[in-house]
């Protein structure tokens, strides 16, 4: 890919997880960040409790910590990376969005994932997160299931002026939502996920998908997740190119040039997003930091 064509093509966000850190904290990133338009656009994350560090740590919550950003900001498109399906009703999640979307004047990326499940094996930090605050935990079917009707519900609220819902686990009645969206149609809808079954869901509904990438996933696997969803665009007639492919990776304040080098893998790979996830303590000048060390080197150097 040609420089020029990578600096169209290629867009850069900054997330910053909002664990063990005040919200001034994230403000400066967010505020900072805002004013540099090589950042497209900037993220939370969704749970209640820490996920590492003591247990016992500050965590914010993330769609009210949305909404307040979002009224300190007036460029950076924005969301959660990813919504959890199983924290909120889906009418009530869809009235939540819309509400920051109106307060952002239609910044808004809806980001949304199934949430925790129950596994087989292995850890899952979502059972002692869940139960602290009372939310069940369905297996993964049914949160495939339970995020599939809220897209349908999400998008009616979007478009509908009035309707009813009869689905497996959710009924509505009368609902409205005013006001609506900014953008007809509402906000573009980024699914996070990588099992077979959740991208057959990401290319029947998402505009973006969203994988996380290294240190968590090799750049082959994300590939190779790519290609199943492919097939799943071409088993429906839907055209792959239509859908973003969006990976976050973790930055080394350290050595950027290590980041650097994974993000030239991953747009090797068919990302033209990605997401720049700041580790804790966040450094001075941050964002700004993510412009020349990475964002701006990679641009200009072409893959």
């Amino acid at each position: 890919m040609s420089t020029d064509e990578l600096r169209r093509t290629l867009r850069f966000g900054v997330k910053t997880t909002p664990m063990h850190l005040s919200y001034d904290e994230i403000l400066r990133v967010w505020e900072e960040a805002d004013e540099l338009p090589e950042l497209d656009d900037a993220w939370l994350w969704d749970h209640l409790t820490p996920l590492a560090g003591p247990p016992g740590g500050a965590v914010l919550e993330g769609w009210t910590l949305l909404a307040a950003l979002a009224a300190r900001t007036t460029r950076l498109r924005l969301g959660l990376l990813v919504t959890s399906n199983v924290l909120r009703a889906p009418a009530h999640l869809g009235k939540i969005a819309t509400t920051v979307d109106a307060i952002s004047g239609g910044r808004l990326i809806m980001g949304l994932g199934v949430g925790g499940t129950r596994q087989p094996d292995g850890p899952n930090p979502a059972v002692a997160e869940y139960a602290a605050y009372g939310f069940p935990l369905p297996g993964p079917g049914e949160g495939l299931a339970r995020l599939t009707e809220t897209i349908g519900i999400l998008r009616r609220m979007w478009t509908e002026e009035v309707f009813d819902h009869d689905g497996p686990f959710t009924t509505l009645r009368g609902t409205r939502n005013g006001p609506g969206p900014v953008r007809p149609g509402g906000p573009p809808l980024l699914l996070g996920g990588w099992g077979d079954r959740t991208l057959r869901v990401v290319a029947e509904h998402a505009d973006i998908w969203n994988v996380p990438g290294p240190p968590h996933n090799s750049t082959d696997w994300i590939a190779g997740r790519a290609r199943v969803l492919d097939a799943h665009c071409a088993a429906i007639g839907r055209d792959p190119a239509e859908i973003t492919r969006s990976a976050q990776i973790i930055v080394d304040h350290a050595d950027p040039a290590a980041t650097r080098a994974h993000v030239h893998a991953l747009v090797a790979a068919g990302i033209r997003h990605v997401v720049l996830a700041l580790p804790r303590p966040y450094p001075d000048n941050a964002a700004r930091r993510l412009v020349d060390e990475i964002v701006t080197p990679v641009r200009e150097s072409g893959v």
